[in-house]
């Protein structure tokens, strides 16, 4: 089946075709580090994560830009507001967001190039847009001249004559209301570079043209990010671009929101959910299920009763996976992914579809187990493996574990031993029918973390989830 994706500018699913074969090119729009990220700035890197997973799974080479936006109006503010230094803002915000990324499991990108390290290269674009008639310099601004472009607005699908274009303090001199604004004049106390239009610093929509032709050349194959950025950003991108001469992004992918009571979850409605906090309630694996798991381009509704539903979905995955390396050995993912979750993947990364598949993989490896069919059960959990492997969601791999297989293999055999001589005296009680010492010594696990079940070929246990 031929990968196919929706592209926001076509308003449909397409056929995915590479612009050189064998290869992908990707620009994401990353973070603008005013802050520290909550989960909904989050899921766009993790979602794009699993996207460039499954392009790599299906054979191609991946080039992958997540740029850095250091410099923006809201960081100068937080600059004003904390009396620290913008760069030292943006620095610490910077390491906390790659923290995130690193514990929810994200691949590094190819490149992430920071805005201010590219300078140069905007002022350049702006100096070839200013001599082809696009932009203008106007009270130290330079302006990109919206009529001048007459595709302006085919991503967003807007009429010009309505257009109201957001506008920041300080943006005088506009021939057009609805021009906006690619480089900015200093204001006293703020940071500024010199250049050929006076002193100032970049506007947010140039800063991601200059780097996307950077490292990705004139024309590339899937620019992304939140839906959010549709329009104004993306849509300015690509008026800058393109008059500039780069045909720039093949196809659009965007990322819906995180919510939370059906708003946008966002640091100024006061309703975010830092993931620095998250992951003291939930293990980073069980935030990737359940920030992974939804469709990209499907609102998440944020509650803590459903990532209670996803640590519990989770969990069976985990349990049978445990259960059945007990039964079966150390069982290597396959080489293969089964063609119904291929089928769904392929189709517009339908993440959900995919684990559905995993799921009745789960169940039927379960039944194997029932009925002590060890090759069975090897090859379901060779399967459930490759699966998650492919979401980067696999708990058996290493870097789940602390980094070591050994070390996560011999921590579980000291566990296990110690849990061990613990359940035997639990049973040599029941044997001598004190129940009420065979319940305490239950009730000692059960406080400890871990959950017990007696089976017929004896007791087993594993770590609460709950």
């Amino acid at each position: 089946m031929t990968l196919r994706l929706y592209d926001t500018s076509a308003r449909q699913i397409r056929d995915f075709s590479p612009l050189e074969p064998g290869c992908v090119s990707i620009y994401l729009c990353g973070a603008t580090v005013q802050a520290a990220p909550h989960i909904g700035h989050i899921r766009s890197g993790l979602n794009f994560d699993i996207m460039r997973r499954w392009f790599a799974y299906r054979g191609y080479a991946v080039t992958f830009v997540r740029n850095v936006t250091d410099i923006d109006d809201k960081i100068i503010a937080k600059s004003a507001e904390q009396g620290r230094p913008w760069w030292a803002i943006g620095y610490a915000n910077e390491r906390a967001f790659n923290a995130a990324y690193d514990a929810l499991g994200c691949l590094p990108p190819t490149n992430e190039p920071r805005a201010t390290g590219h300078i140069p290269e905007m002022v350049e674009m702006m100096r070839v847009l200013i001599d082809r008639g696009h932009a203008y310099a106007a009270d130290g601004n330079v302006y990109f001249d919206v009529r001048s472009f007459p595709s302006y607005l085919g991503l967003s699908n807007q009429e010009l004559d309505n257009l109201r274009q957001p506008a920041g303090e300080g943006e005088t001199g506009k021939r057009d209301p609805r021009d906006f604004a690619m480089w900015k004049a200093a204001k006293p106390g703020e940071p500024f570079w010199e250049t050929p239009f006076g002193p100032g610093r970049p506007g947010w929509h140039l800063e991601c043209s200059a780097m996307a032709h950077k490292y990705l050349g004139r024309t590339f194959d899937i620019h992304g990010g939140g839906v959010d950025l549709v329009f104004p950003h993306h849509e300015n991108e690509i008026a800058q671009s393109r008059a500039f001469g780069d045909e720039f992004a093949r196809y659009w992918a965007h990322n819906a929101w995180v919510t939370m009571s059906g708003e946008k979850m966002s640091k100024s409605l006061g309703n975010s959910v830092l993931v620095s906090e998250m992951v003291k309630q939930w293990r980073p694996l069980v935030l990737r299920y359940y920030l992974g798991g939804p469709h990209y381009r499907s609102t998440i509704e944020y509650s803590p009763e459903s990532l209670r539903e996803a640590d519990a979905a989770f969990a069976r995955i985990e349990g049978f996976l445990q259960r059945g390396v007990e039964l079966a050995g150390d069982v290597a993912p396959a080489e293969r992914v089964p063609d119904a979750f291929a089928e769904a993947m392929d189709d517009d990364f339908a993440v959900p579809q995919a684990l559905a598949v995993v799921h009745t993989t789960v169940r039927q490896g379960n039944a194997a187990l029932g009925e002590g069919d060890k090759a069975a059960v090897a090859t379901a959990v060779a399967e459930v493996r490759a699966m998650l492997g492919v979401l980067g969601m696999d708990p058996l791999d290493p870097s789940w574990s602390g980094g070591s297989s050994q070390a996560g293999a011999y921590l579980h055999s000291v566990v296990d031993s110690l849990v061990g001589l613990v359940l035997q005296q639990r049973q040599a009680a029941r044997q001598r029918k004190d129940y009420a010492a065979a319940d305490a010594l239950r009730d000692d696990l059960q406080r400890a973390g871990l959950t017990i079940e007696d089976t017929p070929s004896g007791p087993r246990w594993e770590l609460t989830t709950d």
